[in-house]
């Protein structure tokens, strides 16, 4: 999973990178990745692993993991080349899903580009950007497409949907809020990866005070959330500062510093809850002396397709899957157990894999 970090200059964006990309690495003692400056690979927090690895006593816990993208330059007109440019277009371009942060917190210290303090605004500012990217590439589509229109009947309709995505942002939609009408438009959409077509989830970045109701008192917080409903958006709310401050402590120190708090979960477990229900994902999980591992999948994802995440392998000879809750394991203190009292079930092909489903798979080619 992918996740691009875009927002305004001053919204609290890149505190929040470094803050979750080096909790992240920190909390679940696992090796951060520093691709380039503004890229980060952090580990999924999945307590399910823990009590896996100690059931097994695995030699190897690995958890899946998160690539963050802080992308920057992100100011009006850069569409047009203003701050970094197009440079950011490229980079968003290859993302799963956008976190966009947007400032709902009032500090005289920390000056707003445009004056003062209006999350719609800075949701507009950034969706027009977008917009205007994806209208250029939508033109030079048409113009495409539309040389041998007359002539192909499939280019045809390409054309037709095409001026219709491009009435559809022209009157400042975004592509995402468009419904495919049928397996052909659902076919045109996906090829032209457009950035107004990407999931977003909007990260409320908060004050200190208004975080502990969740936003609930703060009227910006409000507004991005009635916004968000009405995009097919998620929204979670965070204080940057306090993620900040996290990030310097370990599990133990964390914990009780959340309690402190009356927060019961990170902002980054918070944005991994939120990027795996808008992109309809879940875990799977192997376990053994060896290592236990979660395995990120599509819900819905068959078994012999959840096999192949593994190793293609397991899918081209896959067999039958030995499947187990994960808390049906624990409770009876052993796989045997398990299978004694027929919770270890034997699935085929036509099986759809649940999210904790400890699963061995039986292969042969």
């Amino acid at each position: 999973m992918k996740l691009g970090i875009v927002g305004l200059p001053n919204v609290g964006k890149s505190t929040l990178f470094n803050s979750l990309t080096k909790a992240g690495a920190e909390s679940a003692n696992y090796p951060f990745c520093t691709i380039d400056p503004n890229v980060g690979i952090v580990p999924v927090p999945d307590e399910r692993l823990g009590l896996l690895g100690d059931f097994y006593h695995s030699r190897k816990v690995t958890p899946a993991v998160v690539e963050f993208v802080d992308i920057a330059g992100l100011v009006k007109g850069a569409s047009k080349g203003e701050g970094l440019g197009n440079q950011f277009l490229a980079n968003i371009r290859e993302v799963d899903a956008i976190v966009h942060v947007v400032r709902c917190f009032e500090d005289s210290n920390v000056i707003h580009v445009d004056g003062n303090i209006d999350p719609l605004r800075d949701i507009e500012t950034i969706n027009l950007e977008l917009i205007f990217s994806d209208l250029e590439i939508l033109e030079r589509r048409i113009s495409k497409v539309g040389k041998s229109a007359r002539m192909d009947k499939n280019a045809g309709k390409e054309l037709e949907f095409l001026n219709k995505v491009k009435a559809h942002l022209e009157n400042g939609q975004m592509a995402i809020t468009l419904v495919p009408e049928n397996e052909d438009e659902e076919g045109f959409m996906g090829s032209y990866n457009l950035l107004t077509a990407k999931p977003v989830i909007y990260a409320a970045n908060v004050a200190e005070a208004d975080l502990a109701d969740d936003g609930a008192s703060s009227k910006y917080v409000q507004a991005v959330r009635k916004y968000a409903a009405e995009n097919n958006s998620e929204v979670f709310v965070i204080c940057a500062q306090i993620e900040e401050e996290i990030a310097e402590l370990d599990e133990d120190e964390k914990k009780m510093f959340l309690e402190d708090l009356g927060l019961t979960e990170s902002g980054l477990e918070k944005l991994i809850r939120a990027s795996y229900h808008i992109l309809g994902l879940m875990s799977f999980l192997t376990s053994g002396e060896d290592e236990t591992r979660a395995w990120t999948i599509r819900i819905g994802t068959k078994a012999p397709q959840a096999a192949g995440k593994i190793h293609t392998d397991f899918e081209r000879g896959f067999i039958k899957a030995e499947v187990v809750n994960y808390k049906d394991l624990l409770e009876n203190g052993s796989y045997a157990g398990a299978r004694e009292k027929g919770l270890v079930r034997i699935e085929g092909k036509d099986y759809v894999v649940q999210d904790g489903d400890v699963i061995l798979f039986r292969f042969n080619i």
